[in-house]
């Protein structure tokens, strides 16, 4: 079966060609994003491996069906860039890796939580410039305050474990409780209240349109003053230009992203070079108390390694025709 991947990196060929794959499996390693312009290289492969940027919106897929694919292999959690109603009445088959490494991106979550508090970011550039006062750097103690998790699924749930070692006090929302969550001691929680009473506040949910934009000036509005807002999930979870107003009226105190809105045209790719046109985003690099990293939350050994290792054994599975039990649909979307 030949299967061509899209937005690859060194990193992404090194693992699949060290992780054991089914025979009668090639892969045809492509660096371009998958859009409508790249569609065409995918003519005469059987299936596609596409990632979190690629665009597999309807358009697309009718190119890639009239190449002749068949499978579309996200190589990653999400399926929000995928036309999942498109796919299901073309008859191609749409399949992810819902669970590679949870604690990858949970402890990146945290350690954006405590670069942020404690300012390490400002820190490190200080002390390389030979400045050692501490002004401007003071910090809060983590345990004893309370952390809001929005999305309790395998991510979320060990940011809640995490969270409670740290001392703090933990409340969730989700319209799915997870038994686990408060059997650690998490409180589920409606999600004004969530809001209103956490110091901090952290995105684990999927990006749906129910979630689209959820945080936004009415939601930030019923936070803490001085709240942080951490994102390791999706960008559009976050209206940003409503984000940067609250961010220079004070009333965001901490912002940590790993994830952008519109991060399809940066994030992945070396700019240093170049003057980039984002305005949005160059706004949020100003501020001295947000944090942004290139959606690295993922980027483990253990994680890359457990992508490849499903991604095959879906591949292989559809090849075989046996059950495909990572297959998405439309109605499994949950809102």
């Amino acid at each position: 079966m030949r299967i061509a991947m899209y937005s690859t990196k060194s990193y992404d060929r090194h693992t699949f060609e060290q992780t054991a794959a089914s025979d009668g499996i090639t892969f045809e390693y492509l660096e371009p994003r998958l859009t409508l312009a790249t569609a065409s290289l995918a003519a005469g492969f059987d299936g596609i491996c596409v990632f979190v940027n690629d665009q597999v919106d309807a358009g697309v897929l009718r190119a890639l069906h009239a190449g002749g694919t068949r499978l579309i292999a996200l190589r990653c959690a999400g399926y929000n860039n995928v036309d999942l109603a498109t796919a299901e009445s073309l008859g191609m088959a749409v399949v992810r890796v819902p669970a590679y490494s949870p604690h990858a991106v949970a402890e990146h979550t945290v350690g954006l939580i405590l670069a942020l508090n404690r300012h390490l970011h400002r820190a490190f550039n200080r002390v390389r410039d030979g400045n050692f006062a501490l002004d401007g750097l003071l910090g809060f103690d983590l345990h004893g305050q309370t952390v809001g998790i929005i999305g309790t699924g395998q991510i979320g749930i060990v940011v809640v474990r995490i969270m409670l070692g740290f001392g703090c006090r933990v409340l969730a929302y989700d319209p799915y409780p997870n038994p686990e969550a408060e059997r650690m001691g998490a409180a589920y929680v409606d999600l004004p209240t969530l809001l209103q009473q956490s110091d901090i506040v952290t995105l684990h949910c999927p990006l749906t349109p129910q979630t689209r934009h959820l945080i936004n000036a009415d939601t930030v509005a019923q936070m803490k003053p001085g709240v942080m807002i951490i994102n390791t999930s999706r960008g559009a979870l976050l209206d940003t230009r409503e984000v940067i107003e609250s961010l220079k009226s004070g009333h965001i105190g901490y912002l940590g992203l790993d994830v952008y809105e519109e991060e399809a045209d940066l994030f992945f790719e070396d700019l240093s070079d170049a003057v980039i046109q984002d305005d949005v985003f160059m706004r949020l690099l100003t501020f001295p108390n947000v944090l942004i990293t290139a959606h690295q939350a993922f980027f483990t050994r253990d994680a890359l390694s457990q992508i490849a290792t499903t991604t095959l054994g879906n591949i292989g599975a559809f090849e075989r025709g046996d059950a495909l039990v990572n297959q998405v649909k439309p109605e499994k979307r949950r809102g």
